[in-house]
């Protein structure tokens, strides 16, 4: 067996501040998965590949405007350092302008080898560094950070979480929001009754016919009340199905 089919996933994090790494991916789930060598975890400090004394990363945006801008020389050279030779990963830019993060594209990555992701700070990154590397760029949601960090944590967690044997039961992936493109159904435990409210009856009743039925119409009601967009994929894809 070679030494690449053994080697565990392996997320490199190109960053300003290396010391943010692990944070919440040191801890449940992902940590204890991280100590057991399931998965590897790399920090690269962007500023130890700067070229003057200052360890200057960013510089004034051509054409004007606010802010910085981090420098194609300086992320290229990080980039470059953390690539092993024929590295196969995909190689990421989290930010606010790229591809929305799907948990089908979790899923994609949990199946490979890992990712090389580059966080982003400022105004963004030089455009020609993102052109001549390849990145792709990723975003987390419709919002603005104030670096790719906590998008990177969350990106990796995502993922982690769906590695063989970081989950107790393989199932549990398997039944959750954006499976099937629905959201997920609503949970419940004991006590059986908790402020005058009770838990659904059909729980209870031991049939697990009926249960998947609700389990399932509940998942559509909240899909269709929450987002229309995943409801009109899963009515697309039912529609294909037939």
């Amino acid at each position: 067996m070679s030494a690449e089919t053994t080697s565990p996933w392996t997320a490199s994090v190109l960053t300003l501040y290396p010391e943010m790494f692990p944070g919440p991916l040191g801890l449940s789930l992902a940590g204890r998965a991280l100590g057991e060598g399931v998965w590897r975890l790399e920090a690269v400090d962007i500023r130890d590949h700067a070229h003057d004394r200052h360890r200057s990363v960013d510089d004034a945006p051509a054409g004007g405007g606010p802010g910085m801008v981090m420098k194609a020389d300086v992320v290229a050279e990080a980039l470059d350092a953390a690539l092993r030779p024929d590295d196969p990963r995909p190689r990421l830019l989290m930010s606010p302008r790229g591809r929305p993060l799907t948990q089908a594209r979790v899923r994609a990555l949990a199946a490979g080898p890992g990712v090389v992701v580059v966080c982003g700070r400022f105004e963004g990154v030089d455009e020609r560094v993102i052109e001549a590397r390849g990145l792709e760029e990723v975003s987390v949601g419709d919002v603005v950070l104030s670096g790719g960090e906590p998008a990177a944590i969350v990106l990796i967690d995502a993922v982690v979480r769906l590695l063989p044997g970081v989950m107790g039961k393989a199932e549990s992936g398997m039944s959750e929001s954006f499976e099937d493109d629905l959201l997920e159904y609503p949970h419940y435990t004991r006590p059986r009754e908790w402020e005058g409210r009770a838990i659904p009856e059909v729980l209870l009743s031991g049939d697990h016919g009926r249960i998947a039925r609700w389990r399932r119409a509940e998942a559509e009601r909240i899909t269709r009340e929450r987002r229309p967009d995943l409801w009109a994929a899963y009515g697309a894809r039912a529609a294909n199905d037939e």
